[in-house]
């Protein structure tokens, strides 16, 4: 795994030995950023459930001036800390160690994130519990992209209810990168 674009170009990542964790693949994070890209510019990027931290350090790579990375794990928290000092992006980074609710609601009261990324454990529901925390989240504006990846079994059927939509919906082999928005006021 490595950087792909950016500041960090072609720098490799370390990820975690074992199944704890599931690094998004080189194909699939170019493809991701191929559609962030123009969003990426100076923004404010959080990555929940960061895992090595690759996804985050990819935004930083390519032009967004903060990214806050969210993993409860210790090793995968070590492991960004590492990637984070290898790419020489730790400036721009600030790193919490919490699970997904906490963390946001440590980060409450902020300015709102351009985009948040979360890469959670699949078939738990924890993407739909971040998603009704954001709905009444400050964290949120009217302008945040919030991409989840997902299992393709993932449904999304109550994000209406939530005030959000689908912009775009990506599959791949195994998952997809859903791209959500508040719905227009």
């Amino acid at each position: 795994m490595r950087v792909i674009a950016g500041k960090a170009r072609r720098l490799p990542l370390k990820t975690l030995p074992g199944l704890e964790t599931r690094p998004t693949t080189d194909r699939t994070k170019e493809t991701l950023f191929n559609i962030l890209q123009p969003y990426l510019c100076d923004c404010r990027f959080l990555d929940l459930c960061s895992g090595s931290g690759a996804i985050g350090i990819e935004a930083l790579s390519r032009g967004a001036a903060a990214a806050v990375f969210v993993e409860k794990n210790p090793k995968a928290v070590e492991c960004i800390g590492e990637n984070l000092r290898f790419t020489k992006l730790q400036k721009d980074a600030t790193v919490l160690k919490a699970d997904a609710a906490s963390a946001l609601r440590m980060l409450e009261g902020e300015k709102p994130f351009d985009c948040i990324f979360m890469d959670p454990p699949y078939g738990n529901e924890i993407e739909k519990e971040i998603l009704e925390y954001l709905s009444h989240s400050k964290l949120v504006s009217q302008d945040t992209i919030i991409i989840v990846e997902a299992d393709l079994k993932t449904s999304f059927d109550y994000l209406e209810d939530l005030g959000f939509q689908i912009m775009k919906y990506k599959k791949y082999k195994t998952n997809a990168h859903v791209f959500i928005e508040r719905k227009e006021l």
